[in-house]
């Protein structure tokens, strides 16, 4: 990230920033009609994507001088910085690690199912797709860690269904990293409807069950593939399962008898990697 002029040069000073000396006051109201983002490294993730936040709120005090590049960047894109007391970044993170910064930007929207069918129908990329399904997960962080899980492998988006999904909200974009504004994500009416579509399209589905006979690595990812993960402790739908092509499991030599999902999630995006690239290399 390019270096700019000194951080501190005239940023805008809440009213309750100049008055914490004198006591605690009403915290700031946060910018109407946008989505947080905080953490230094989903912040710029922003900015390096050139996606420059409308304001940013950075904290008073020594944090400053830690947050200088960030800060200077932020400024030369054009966003408004806001000097606030650690307690205004606290209430909004609301217990969140906001590492001293909190940018507003438009809310992030989902891809729509039209969307979805129009890349497919016209697919521009040289490697097959590589789609990620998750069913039923609503927990955010779980989500983020996906999201950033699938941007590192490369898939090419995630399927979710319009409810028993988690929102694109301000933990899903500090977990993600950055990968939230990479990977698109696309939100469908029916689940296990959208699967047959995909499989009308040419894309081979494969769902994770601790009970599969198959194993992960006994399967085939080097084709148009969609791997399918479930909620924690839940697992699958009924619909769901029953709309893939088959179902695998992830060998577990250990005590435990499950992973958690964004962990297998890294898991069966990175054996679809491995076995695209030896394909690729003959």
């Amino acid at each position: 990230m390019s270096r700019g002029g000194n951080p501190r040069n005239k940023p805008a000073r809440s009213r309750h920033a100049q008055q914490a000396g004198a006591g605690r006051g009403a915290l700031p109201p946060s910018p109407a009609g946008l989505d947080s983002v905080f953490g230094v490294h989903a912040v710029a993730a922003l900015l390096e994507r050139g996606e420059a936040p409308r304001e940013l709120w950075f904290q008073a005090g020594a944090a400053e001088q830690r947050l200088n590049e960030l800060l200077a960047a932020a400024r030369q894109a054009g966003t408004r910085l806001v000097e606030q007391p650690r307690e205004a970044l606290d209430a909004l993170a609301q217990g969140g690690s906001h590492q001293g910064v909190i940018a507003f930007c438009p809310p992030l929207a989902a891809h729509s199912e039209e969307e979805l069918w129009h890349l497919l129908g016209g697919w521009p990329h040289a490697e097959p797709p590589l789609l990620l399904i998750l069913d039923g997960v609503t927990d955010v962080h779980n989500f983020g860690a996906c999201l950033r899980s699938a941007d590192a492998a490369g898939a090419h988006g995630i399927v979710v269904a319009k409810d028993k999904a988690a929102p694109l909200n301000a933990t899903v974009r500090k977990v993600a990293c950055g990968a939230a504004e990479a990977v698109p994500v696309y939100r469908v009416t029916n689940l296990a409807r959208a699967m047959t579509k995909l499989k009308e399209a040419g894309v081979w589905i494969t769902g994770t069950a601790g009970e599969a006979e198959s194993s992960l690595y006994d399967i085939d990812l080097t084709g148009p593939c969609a791997l399918v993960m479930g909620a924690e402790g839940k697992g699958l739908r009924r619909l769901t399962r029953e709309a893939c092509d088959g179902l695998v499991t992830l060998p577990m030599a250990g005590s435990v008898s499950s992973l958690n999902v964004s962990v297998a999630t890294g898991i069966c995006l990175y054996e679809a990697v491995r076995q695209r690239r030896r394909a690729l290399a003959g």
